[in-house]
């Protein structure tokens, strides 16, 4: 099994349209791709490039600050980069001893959003899984780790509760480990029963992790054993499943309107799947790109309208019209996979981050006038 932490797909051959549509993005690059600079990645449909960041590494995740202010970027070697949204400026550099020794993979990111009332020190507070098996709570504006959690595994995904109280931490193992956010103590562990006549947990590494945002304790995940998996974090075993997603990466949300579960699964075919989260059955099957198929390793509900996906094959990003179901924006011909995507949704059309190889690709998806 091919995963973003062990392997990057190979680059494919250029294309006659890459070819005709280089000057789009090509120039944005720096010269270090080399050869690959002769094709370069370009934009179709309604997306518009903002800016192209470069990285000192291989990019491995990426997650916009509730204010849409800053975008943190967790690199292969363990390394978090943490730029400004709209300058596209780098302000912060967050590693440590543990980091540094270690260089092994950023997993995923999550912030702490600031609330009103709060201690000054629970302020601008960045919360990162490394396949190291640290958990780390850094202060990012200052640099300094707070806290240093180590799960003796790899860890994979975290989710933040709505209210942000605690998180939830999955990885190589079935275990789901939930954390108070005040005393980074483990509250429980959540994790398959024992029974043979159910499947009340996962069998296999999870990849994903998602809250409900109107259920302060419910929670989803999904990974290699072909589930998403409901949990109730007061309880010990998972007290609800779907069948089917493949998930090898972050590629699960909810949709907090109309309360459907999006799946991205990194496999050949139905690899986009929107689900009914009360009902947990499946709603439809969104169809892959007539031209540029993609295996998914992340997908996303990009406002109340459309969907972002990317993932490897036809290394791509691309935007989906979530009534007709038609592509309407793509990023397309990347020298390696997409692993990671985010958006701000604080801008109407938000922002969009791509992560790609060493770059960040800025996107915004905006309608065309009709001509």
């Amino acid at each position: 099994m091919t995963t973003a932490l062990t392997m990057f797909p190979t680059p494919r051959p250029a294309s006659a349209a890459s070819e005709r549509s280089q000057k789009t993005i090509a120039s944005d690059y720096s010269n270090d791709f080399g050869s690959q600079k002769k094709t370069g990645p370009y934009l179709e449909g309604n997306l518009k490039l903002l800016e192209t960041l470069e990285c000192p590494a291989d990019i491995m995740c990426c997650r916009f600050s509730p204010s849409g202010n800053h975008l943190a970027v967790g690199l292969c070697d363990g390394t978090i980069k943490i730029y400004d949204a709209n300058s596209y400026h780098i302000l912060y550099s967050l590693s440590d001893e543990d980091t540094t020794a270690n260089r092994l993979p950023v997993t995923q990111i999550r912030f702490r959003p600031h609330k009103l009332g709060d201690k000054p020190e629970y302020g601008n507070i960045l919360i990162a899984s490394y396949a190291s098996g640290n958990i780390k709570f850094w202060h990012y504006t200052s640099g300094k780790c707070l806290n240093t959690v180590n799960e003796k595994r790899q860890t994979l995904a975290l989710a933040l509760n709505p209210d942000g109280s605690h998180i939830v931490s999955a990885g190589a193992d079935p275990a789901m480990h939930i954390y108070d956010l005040e005393t980074k103590q483990c509250k429980r562990t959540l994790e398959p029963s024992d029974s043979r006549d159910k499947m009340d947990g996962h069998r296999f590494r999870v990849f994903a992790l998602q809250y409900n945002p109107n259920h302060p304790n419910i929670f989803i995940s999904g990974g290699w054993d072909d589930t998403v998996q409901y949990w109730d974090d007061r309880q010990a075993h998972a007290i609800r499943r779907l069948n089917g997603p493949h998930i090898c990466g972050d590629a699960l949300d909810i949709d907090p309107v109309h309360n459907h579960i999006l799946t991205g699964s990194w496999r050949k075919h139905r690899v986009l799947q929107i689900w009914d989260f009360a009902m947990g059955v499946k709603i439809k099957d969104v169809p892959q790109d007539a031209l540029n198929s993609s295996q998914l390793y992340c997908a996303q509900w990009l406002g109340k309208d459309s969907i972002i996906c990317g993932g490897t094959d036809h290394n791509m990003a691309r935007v989906i019209d979530r009534g007709t179901l038609n592509t309407t924006g793509q990023l397309v011909d990347l020298p390696q996979g997409v692993y990671c995507i985010d958006n701000d949704r604080q801008n109407i059309p938000p922002k969009i981050a791509i992560g790609t190889n060493r770059h960040i690709f800025l996107v915004r998806n905006e309608k065309k006038p009709p001509s």
